[in-house]
């Protein structure tokens, strides 16, 4: 049973575990898509910033294709300028109307270079205004990036931690596993005895039958062919003749052996419920290592130190009147004298109990942190206290009535008994009334914020404790109620009367069942005692009738083979779970590779990157070279000239305009390779994240079915434990009846030859006379 409560407190704990690692997994799941969500939301806005920079790009190229043309042009018109201030000095001798005409060109040509001064100062005031805004935006991508590289290490740290959590879990229910394999080994070997043993057990049965049988067929025709009548016919030859009976003795001797077995539960439970208030009074209201407690709790503290002085003796006593019950003695009350010290050592543990009743939970009243629903808690607390205390003082009571006989005598045993049953059914109830009020109390504490760990556990320790006292009353008094028949019983008492027995009759019948031994031990047709005794131990297993045991076979050889096909069964789950786990094993190693082989591969992505951004500048900067060339054909308002560009003709302004574009033609280079490789650790995060979900819900499912496989072994471990319990019952019900049996024979047989022998003697005498006359 220690095992089963091992493996149910080991399930609630998983089953704790469990249910945070579900919230955990629910909050990851969030948090994926969130992600998710932002990660698609960061590739629109990279879309639209790349939209935004091809635009602003094509802008650029045309603006400053528009500049060199003007720039061209304004060349050009500073040449004709030239070349008409070189004619007009010429012509000054010629008449007046070339000079107007020249004038007027001249006037022309000032306004267009005037509207082209505008429009270069406004494309540059342009230029610079888009500069700014693609430097606000490399600032807040590179920012959005810097985030998004934490929010990728966070979640990084909590998968890691889930793995090892989920690892550490799988590798426990696995040693849990084969844990429950070796038990069912166990279980499976204990049957396999079991089996042997009923096997030789109906072989002797079967034995024993034979000789019972050619026993009562001897000694049948010997009374049929020398016995002309019974004495035991005569109800008035036999009326004060006291009979020792075996199977009043072996009753008694295993009815005290399950008293004292309970009793060791009950004092264990009251040992834990004592210490663990002692514990509670220690901690709450005042917690003693921080502050001293009040004077009270302190004597209350003292008196429940106390507790073992009161509650050991019980213990003693009781083993001490098992032990003095044996098969040798005659059992009733008048001659159990070790009952006395029982009902001393119950009647100072009753006054132990009316010592400390005033000291419970009345500090915890008077705290201020006791709300009005604890107060009414404590309340009924203290009525529950109150009740089981008048329970043991009732218990006292009767116990010191049954415990007279040994001292006085008196005619109502009876009624003693069924009133002691009564009294602790009455304390069953108190004791899970009150069990039940500590519970709900414990769950107002836990809603108090300033509830600590240790006042928490040891709430559940003495929950617990309360917890196995109503389970060690509960069968104490069912035990008690079973056996009443028992109890209320005669007994011995002479035949035909209602006196019940003294101590001295049962010295008597001792006397007188040794001299029927002796008497008996040296005939050869009879069974000695001592052989008695020792037939009696071997056939342990032996029932009244073959029908009955061959019954008993036959349901255990089918509850075999149900256990052997459930064996299988579990053999073949076993080997399933083994194959799943290998695969699970293979899956994740799998999956492992691929990870480290996209990790390893993404530094390789970079040199292709940067060679096709090389390619763009270079087709970039091919561009304005073409665009050069093509423009040395050229027109103007006086014609069209053809020119070849050279280094000379190329002015400041125009090698200036150059190295801007190329700078900033390099700086885009630059920040489309980021954004690539952003966008590339992104969606490899991405990916990562939605592996690792699946490996969750994985896990989650083979926790699941590990969970549910565990519960299948424990329901059939306590069946199976159930079922020993039974058989065991059950045979140890057929030997006590096996043995009065053959002790009715021996006393059959004993006044069989009794009868013979005095019908020999009366035959001899007759024939003496006979001879006589």
């Amino acid at each position: 049973m220690a095992n089963v409560t091992d493996l149910q407190t080991k399930y609630s704990k998983l089953a704790q575990e469990y249910s945070k690692l579900r919230a955990q997994n629910q909050v990851l799941k969030k948090a994926v898509v969130d992600e998710q969500a932002s990660s698609a939301s960061l590739k629109e806005q990279l879309k639209q910033r790349d939209q935004s920079l091809r635009k602003q790009e094509q802008e650029m190229d045309s603006l400053s294709f528009r500049n060199q043309q003007l720039a061209k042009r304004v060349e050009l018109l500073q040449e004709e300028l030239a070349a008409s201030e070189a004619k007009g000095k010429k012509g000054k001798t010629k008449g007046d109307s070339p000079s107007q005409h020249g004038q007027q060109t001249q006037s022309v040509f000032d306004e267009d270079l005037q509207k082209k001064i505008e429009e270069n100062e406004r494309l540059h005031i342009q230029f610079y205004e888009a500069d700014e805004q693609h430097k606000r935006q490399e600032a807040e991508l590179r920012a959005q990036l810097d985030e998004l590289e934490k929010d990728s290490e966070q979640h990084q740290a909590v998968v890691d931690g889930l793995t090892t959590k989920y690892m550490a879990t799988i590798e426990r229910l696995q040693s849990d596993k084969a844990r429950l394999e070796v038990k069912a080994q166990t279980l499976e070997r204990e049957a396999k005895e079991c089996r042997m043993r009923t096997d030789e057990c109906q072989q002797q049965l079967r034995q024993c039958q034979s000789e019972l049988n050619k026993q009562v067929k001897q000694s049948s025709s010997v009374i049929q062919e020398k016995v002309p009548f019974n004495d035991t016919s005569e109800y008035h030859l036999n009326k004060n003749y006291l009979q020792f009976s075996l199977w009043i003795q072996l009753k008694a001797r295993d009815v005290a052996g399950q008293a004292l077995s309970f009793i060791q539960d009950l004092i264990a439970a009251l040992l834990n419920f004592h210490s663990y208030t002692e514990q509670r009074v220690h901690i709450y209201p005042r917690d003693s290592s921080i502050e001293p407690i009040s004077p009270l709790n302190q004597k209350f503290s003292q008196y429940l130190h106390e507790n073992a002085a009161y509650v050991r003796p019980l213990e003693d006593s009781f083993l001490q009147l098992h032990q003095s019950i044996t098969e040798d003695t005659v059992t009733v009350l008048e001659t159990v004298v070790k009952l006395k010290s029982f009902a001393d050592n119950f009647c100072s543990y009753t006054h132990f109990l009316q010592k400390i009743l005033p000291y419970h939970l009345e500090e915890e009243c008077e705290a201020s942190l006791c709300t009005a629903a604890l107060t009414v808690k404590n309340q009924e607390l203290q009525t529950d206290m109150k009740r089981v205390t008048s329970v043991f003082e009732k218990l006292q009571n009767y116990i010191n009535l049954l415990a007279l006989p040994s001292m006085f005598s008196f005619h109502s045993t009876s009624a003693v008994f069924t009133q002691l049953a009564a009294c602790l059914h009455s304390l069953h109830d108190a004791i899970k009334e009150m069990s039940k009020h500590y519970n709900q109390k414990a769950g107002l504490e836990k809603e108090l914020p300033t509830i600590t760990q240790k006042l928490s556990t040891t709430t559940e320790c003495l929950l617990g404790s309360l917890g196995s006292l109503t389970s060690s009353t509960g069968k104490i008094a069912t035990f008690f109620s079973n056996n009443l028949d028992f109890f209320t019983s005669s007994g011995y008492s002479p035949r035909g009367s209602t006196v019940t027995l003294n101590p001295l009759q049962a010295e008597t019948m001792l006397a007188n069942k040794k001299k029927a031994a002796a008497y008996i031990h040296p005939r050869p047709q009879s069974v000695p005692h001592r052989e008695a005794l020792s037939n009696r131990r071997i056939l342990t297993s032996s029932t009244e009738s073959r029908e009955g045991l061959t019954q008993q076979v036959q349901q255990s050889q089918e509850k075999i083979a149900r256990l052997e096909q459930e064996k299988e069964h579990w053999l073949l789950e076993a080997q399933l779970g083994k194959v799943r786990l290998e695969k699970e094993n293979q899956r994740i190693g799998d999956l492992e590779a691929q990870l480290a082989a996209a990790l390893g591969g993404s530094p390789n992505s970079q040199p292709a990157a940067t060679s096709t951004l090389a390619q763009s500048h270079e087709e970039a900067e091919a561009e304005p070279k073409a665009a050069v060339k093509e423009t040395t054909l050229c027109t103007s308002l006086v014609g069209m000239l053809c020119t070849t560009p050279t280094i000379e003709h190329v002015g400041d302004e125009e090698s200036r305009e150059q190295l801007i574009k190329t700078h900033y033609m390099t700086r885009v280079g630059e920040l489309t390779t980021q954004l690539q490789i952003s966008d590339s650790k992104s969606v490899h995060f991405h990916s990562e994240c939605r592996a690792l979900a699946k490996r969750l819900a994985i896990a989650e499912k083979s926790r699941e079915t590990l969970s549910e496989e565990v519960k299948m072994a424990n329901q059939n471990i306590t069946r199976l434990q159930d079922e020993l319990t039974t058989t065991k019952r059950s045979y140890e019900d057929q030997l006590s009846m096996m043995s009065d049996h053959l002790c009715s024979m021996n006393e059959t047989l004993t006044k069989q030859r009794e009868e013979i022998d005095t019908l020999k003697l009366g035959n001899k005498g007759n024939a003496k006379k006979n001879k006589g006359r």
